[in-house]
């Protein structure tokens, strides 16, 4: 059985959670989140927890017990206290320059290039080369942060490019090694 499935998730205080024909609505303190979820999962509420059940013992139906258990709890952490990811600019003239819902990256490129900030989200630069993109949707702030990193990933030998905080970038010594 799938341990993940069988967390019963607690409703913290302020956080309302409305189950209806298959949509799971979660309102909190920092915004409100929805999500469509398959026939063959089971979602209730009870004594102020929440339990995902499965209807069938199919591996498809296994599979989505665990994950649709943790986009429930990803919503409940999402609407209490949001995500954050940040990101850093390594390498000589390489920054981040926020301009209202535009970034514009300069990465070693003839231009900058400029990054429109999806609806939801919120960008605040920390300094030149490092900026941190918040929100209360988890797959929304991974997925854009993601996105401005591939305009630049770091390469192992210099160890320039646009990375996250916390990256560590594996290096190679190069030609002068052999």
């Amino acid at each position: 059985m799938s341990r993940i499935g069988k967390r019963e998730l607690v409703i913290p205080a302020g956080v309302t959670i409305t189950i209806e024909n298959n949509l799971v609505t979660v309102k909190g303190p920092k915004g409100e989140l929805k999500l469509n979820y398959d026939n063959s999962i089971i979602v209730k509420e009870v004594e102020g927890k929440i339990i995902t059940e499965r209807t069938s013992e199919i591996k498809h139906v296994k599979q989505l017990h665990g994950t649709y258990n943790s986009l429930i709890n990803n919503m409940i952490i999402g609407v209490t206290e949001g995500y954050k990811k940040s990101l850093e600019a390594v390498g000589v003239g390489y920054k981040f320059n926020v301009k209202g819902n535009v970034i514009g990256v300069s990465a070693g490129y003839s231009n900058p290039v400029d990054i429109k900030v999806p609806h939801g989200l919120a960008v605040s630069q920390d300094s030149a080369t490092e900026i941190t993109i918040s929100g209360i949707d988890k797959k929304e702030v991974t997925e854009f942060a993601a996105n401005v990193r591939k305009i630049r990933e770091p390469e192992p030998y210099k160890g320039k490019g646009i990375r996250y905080k916390d990256e560590h970038v594996r290096r190679k010594e190069g030609k002068k090694a052999a």
